[in-house]
C-alpha cells in the first residue's frame, strides 16, 4: 500500500498539480500587487475617486453598499486584463514565434454523404462520388 502511495505521489500529475498550485498562489499574490498598487492608483487618479465602497443608500433601514459591489468588479476587470495582456498576449507570442513548423491550417475535409476524408478544395468526393 505506501508502495502505491509512493508510485501515485511521484507519478507526475501530482508532482506537476502542485507545483501549479504553488505557482498560482505566488503568480496571484503578483496579479493582485499588480492591480491594487498600480492599475487601481491610476483609475484612481483619472476618476478622481480612490475608493468606491464608501457609495451606498438606504431604503426601509435596509442599507445596500453598492460601492463595494463597484470596487469588486474593477478590481476583477483589472486583475482579468492585466492577466491577459501581460501573461495570456506575451505567451500566445512566444509560443507562436516558437513554432517553426508547417501552418496548421486543414487540408482536407470529410465528405457529408460517406463520411472520407478529400482534399478542402475537391468538389466531387473520389469514394462515392458525392457533390460536395
Amino acid at each position: 500500500m505506501l508502495k502505491e502511495f509512493k508510485q501515485f505521489l511521484l507519478r507526475g500529475n501530482a508532482v506537476d498539480l502542485a507545483v501549479g498550485v504553488v505557482v498560482g498562489a505566488s503568480f496571484g499574490t503578483v496579479v493582485t500587487a499588480l492591480v491594487s498598487d498600480l492599475l487601481t492608483p491610476f483609475i484612481a487618479a483619472i476618476v478622481k475617486i480612490p475608493d468606491f465602497s464608501g457609495l451606498a443608500f438606504t431604503i426601509n433601514g435596509s442599507k445596500f453598499m453598492y460601492g463595494h459591489f463597484i470596487n469588486a468588479v474593477i478590481s476583477f476587470v483589472l486583475v482579468a486584463g492585466a492577466i491577459f495582456f501581460f501573461i495570456i498576449k506575451p505567451m500566445n507570442l512566444l509560443i507562436s514565434k516558437s513554432r517553426k513548423g508547417p501552418s496548421t491550417d486543414p487540408t482536407t475535409k470529410k465528405c457529408k454523404e460517406c463520411l472520407s476524408e478529400i482534399p478542402i478544395d475537391a468538389k466531387r468526393c473520389a469514394h462515392c462520388a458525392q457533390v460536395v
